[in-house]
């Protein structure tokens, strides 16, 4: 079986966002593959199969790559090109799409839940119906059997199970369970893997317009806060002047 894990590369976590002339900037943050892609990863290695990890970047893309083919992946795929610098999700979803149908007959693609520096969420599914794929998304347990799949997904009201045919695109949730650390000797056999590059030229498809333009990015306007601690004699006494002051402030 042929799987696909669709990877991003993003700051670290604990990176802050600022903006720097109207665009969005993370300074000198580390780049680090996405948390929630190691869930994908880790449930397309326990699938089984041929596991080909795919990113859309530049050099920096290949920290994702790399980290993948650590975790046990079979192949990586690097997708660059000048022309997808202004790239949204959906355009993102087209050209995923396009590198799955290049790679061939690839029956199960996996994503995280988001990405944590953009946290739209609906790549997985835009890619999917860019495909013509069913989308499991919230995946928080996978089981095959022959052609047909049943996910539990993680929902805000509890757990639902759906049932699909394959081929189908997947998003993971950390309710799957921990991803596995990259081993020694995967580390090593990933610092000398050979990434291939493709252009949009080498998918034949034209760079995807985007739907969605960001004309520009603000930080958040400066807050002046301040605290002011209420005392009492009694419980009752520190109540009611508060009470007071939210009246005053016209709070309620």
């Amino acid at each position: 079986m042929k799987i696909v894990a669709c990877v991003k590369v993003v700051p670290d976590s604990a990176a802050t966002l600022n903006a720097d002339n109207g665009q969005a900037s993370w300074g000198d943050a580390p780049l680090v593959i996405n948390p929630w892609d190691e869930y994908a990863v880790e449930a397309a290695l326990n699938v089984g199969g041929d596991v080909t990890v795919i990113t859309i970047g530049d050099e920096t893309a290949k920290e994702a790559t790399k980290h993948a083919l650590a975790m046990g992946c079979k192949e990586a795929i690097i997708i660059s090109d000048p022309a997808l610098a202004d790239m949204d999700t959906q355009g993102a979803a087209k050209v995923l799409a396009a590198a799955i149908q290049k790679v061939g007959d690839v029956e199960m693609a996996f994503f995280g839940r988001q990405a944590i520096d953009g946290d739209a969420g609906i790549t997985p599914a835009q890619t999917a119906r860019v495909l013509g794929w069913s989308a499991l998304t919230l995946a928080a347990s996978i089981n095959v059997d022959g052609s047909k799949v049943t996910v539990e997904r993680a929902v805000e009201e509890g757990r639902q199970t759906v049932s699909a045919e394959l081929p189908a695109v997947f998003s993971l949730v950390k309710e799957y369970g921990e991803p596995r650390y990259p081993s020694f000797m995967g580390i090593r056999k990933a610092s000398r893997a050979v990434v291939p590059v493709w252009t949009l030229a080498d998918l034949g498809i034209d760079a995807p317009a985007p739907a969605v333009e960001v004309t520009g990015v603000e930080n958040p306007p400066a807050r002046d806060v301040s605290v002011e601690m209420i005392t009492g004699g009694s419980p009752a006494e520190i109540a009611e002047i508060l009470a007071d002051k939210i009246m005053a402030e016209k709070i309620l």
